[in-house]
């Protein structure tokens, strides 16, 4: 009797935990049915406790994944626009990292680049497996930005640096190098805040855990590095 009490209350605990009773306030009728029979036994002397049946116990087990299922899938247009933009905009990170090492000594700005370039490579593949595993196209990582519908070339998202403004970069060397560095990364930095802005304002979106976690650790994350690069701009010679 205690085992499988225990196994209603460690069931019913899980569905408090799921995304959609947390969001609305929805305790299930099944689970209150299976709590109260599940418990009958010690709050009045019974000649045959009741037991939840095995049958009870599956239902509840299967309402449970499915609404975690429900809540796995859930996400809108916008939620699919801001990730797939979000790997274009971090493949250009990746690639403005990448020409750090041959072009500058400076150990502050060498750190940096390497940070990103650990962050944002994992994030990619993070975004990439959260579109593959809801059916939607998987781009590959393009630092020009992200490929639209009937359009020749990449769009570049908010704050993406263009062709020629890559070609200054690579360019640099030195003190020169960490300038450009610096300020086209704040730029780039700033612009994907502001994707993250648009996403949240579209209605019903970045409520999709993935999401709203990769949503939250841009904001964070690239706010930070921002005020750390002005300070870093503001040091160097």
């Amino acid at each position: 009797m205690a085992g499988r009490c225990q196994r209603c209350v460690t069931l019913i605990s899980r569905i408090f935990s799921a995304m959609p009773f947390r969001r609305h306030g929805v305790l299930p009728a099944l689970a209150i049915a299976i709590l109260l029979t599940a418990c009958a036994g010690r709050t009045r002397p019974q000649a045959s406790p009741l037991q939840p049946s095995s049958d009870s116990i599956a239902r509840l087990e299967a309402q449970y994944h499915a609404n975690s299922d429900s809540a796995h899938m859930r996400f809108t247009d916008a939620d699919v626009h801001f990730i797939t933009g979000m790997i274009g905009h971090h493949a250009q990170a990746l690639v403005m990292s990448a020409l750090v090492p041959d072009r500058t000594t400076n150990g502050s700005v060498r750190t940096l680049a390497s940070r990103i370039i650990n962050a944002q490579r994992d994030e990619i593949a993070l975004m990439q497996q959260w579109l593959r595993e809801r059916g939607q196209p998987v781009p590959e990582p393009d630092p020009r930005g992200m490929a639209m519908a009937g359009m020749d070339h990449p769009m570049l998202m908010p704050g993406m640096l263009t062709p020629d403004q890559l070609q200054q970069l690579g360019a640099a060397r030195g003190a020169a190098f960490d300038r450009l560095f610096l300020t086209f990364m704040i730029q780039h930095h700033t612009g994907a805040v502001t994707m993250v802005d648009s996403l949240v304002a579209s209605p019903a979106s970045a409520q999709e855990e993935t999401v709203f976690r990769l949503a939250s650790g841009v904001r964070v994350d690239q706010t930070t590095e921002i005020n750390r690069m002005r300070l870093m701009l503001q040091a160097l010679p």
